[in-house]
């Protein structure tokens, strides 16, 4: 059995779809699981959605409803040929009324909770569509709610699975003895109360991975838009080159410093069972993308650039001028924890501790306010961290030389710049 994952880009519009099913069919005597993103730039719509709605905007927020349901039915009438009466469309406008249903009165709960009730059918569109699409042209799957097989806790938006739990409701909803390609959502899960949660940002490459790890995949392919793993961002840096084999431990290490072509959770269920995944290009589906497996001896690598934006670099001191000792530094990580603040990068001295985090502003002012009770307090926002793997000095200078740093950490193998946004 091999798990194929698509992301939003692949989805994007109907001629992706068709690409899409394309791919499925060279593998459609296979037994396959098939994990399906939002369509592109879906979840970033439904966001507005979710924030017109919590700031009672709500003629701005029908607005965009009714662009985001207007644009998922036009692209399953271009594949169901026009045809209004197909039973796609009757399902889809059954979903667009249970997610205008969420929005029936104010607020009541957390935005953490609200988001993953929303922003999750995103992926509940995506896969309706393309489901009943590959039905259409004759490639007989089966969707399964990744809600009635993934079971979390209840941290909304950064839902735990329970492995133990969801290996149980995998084997059942996933029947290979009934049919042999089944269809699920990424980045989604539920609950035992029923409530959806969500699994993080891009969370769709961890559901094919732990789906992989559950139902002892042979395999993982992710399909993107680019060639496989790159050694930049070939929309930030030039001269990116593929990377035809990275090892476990070296996918966890670019995915933990931000490089977006694989989310940091993905690699450890499937190094757990040593199933090798595959970044491959939709565009070019013959061409061989990249490998991440196991390897026992090291892998000579190019320098890898991984640039994220958007940083925040905070320092505390304790007010009375106290060494920041193991327990400060206790009282601040529990902050952290608290308030689920994602640390890139730390640096103390003897009355300082240092952080670099992601400005995720729906959490990171409430923390600061807390810190400020206990600490003095400075920030700086709009920085760029700067992670160089296998660096050399060229490197180094080329792209952080001429650049104001803040903080800079250098180890034997990586080195890391938080700077002044470029």
């Amino acid at each position: 059995m091999r798990v194929f994952k698509f992301g939003g880009a692949s989805v994007k519009s109907a001629d992706a779809i068709r690409n899409l099913a394309n791919i499925v069919k060279r593998f459609s005597t296979e037994n396959l699981v098939i994990v399906v993103s939002a369509m592109a730039k879906t979840t970033n719509a439904l966001e507005e959605v979710l924030m017109h709605w919590m700031n009672a905007d709500l003629t701005a927020m029908n607005e965009k409803l009714k662009e985001v349901e207007q644009f998922h039915l036009n692209q399953a009438l271009d594949l169901v040929e026009g045809n209004p009466n197909h039973l796609l469309i009757s399902e889809l406008q059954d979903l667009f009324h249970q997610l205008e249903s969420q929005f029936s009165q104010a607020p009541t709960k957390g935005y953490d909770f609200h988001y993953d009730q929303v922003v999750s059918f995103g992926e509940l569109f995506s896969t309706r569509i393309v489901s009943h699409y590959l039905n259409f042209i004759g490639i007989a799957n089966t969707l399964v709610d990744a809600r009635r097989c993934l079971r979390s806790d209840t941290s909304y938006r950064e839902g735990v699975i329970d492995e133990t739990t969801s290996r149980l409701l995998c084997q059942r909803e996933f029947d290979f003895s009934s049919a042999n390609i089944f269809l699920t959502q990424g980045f989604i899960a539920g609950t035992e109360v029923g409530t959806t949660t969500t699994l993080g940002r891009e969370g769709s490459d961890y559901t094919a991975a732990i789906l992989a790890n559950l139902l002892d995949a042979q395999d993982v392919t992710i399909w993107k838009d680019v060639a496989g793993v790159l050694s930049a961002d070939p929309k930030i840096f030039n001269n990116a080159v593929k990377l035809d084999f990275v090892s476990y431990q070296e996918a966890i290490e670019l995915a933990y410093c931000g490089a977006q072509i694989i989310h940091p959770k993905t690699i450890k269920p499937l190094q757990n069972k040593k199933i090798p995944l595959y970044v491959k290009s939709f565009v070019e589906p013959d061409a061989p993308g990249s490998t991440i497996a196991h390897s026992d001896t090291p892998v000579k690598l190019p320098p890898v650039l991984v640039l994220k934006r958007n940083q925040v670099l905070i320092t505390l001191s304790p007010r009375d001028f106290s060494f920041v000792i193991e327990d400060c530094l206790s009282k601040i990580f529990a902050l952290l924890y608290k308030h689920r603040i994602k640390v890139n990068m730390v640096h103390n001295s003897a009355i300082s501790f240092t952080v670099c985090v992601d400005n995720d502003k729906l959490r990171l002012g409430d923390a600061l306010e807390e810190m400020k009770h206990e600490f003095a307090v400075r920030y700086n926002s709009n920085l760029e961290l700067l992670t160089i793997r296998h660096y050399t000095p060229e490197v180094i200078e080329s792209f952080a030389g001429n650049r104001v740093v803040y903080l800079q950490q250098r180890t034997r193998s990586t080195a890391r710049f938080v700077m002044d946004a470029s």
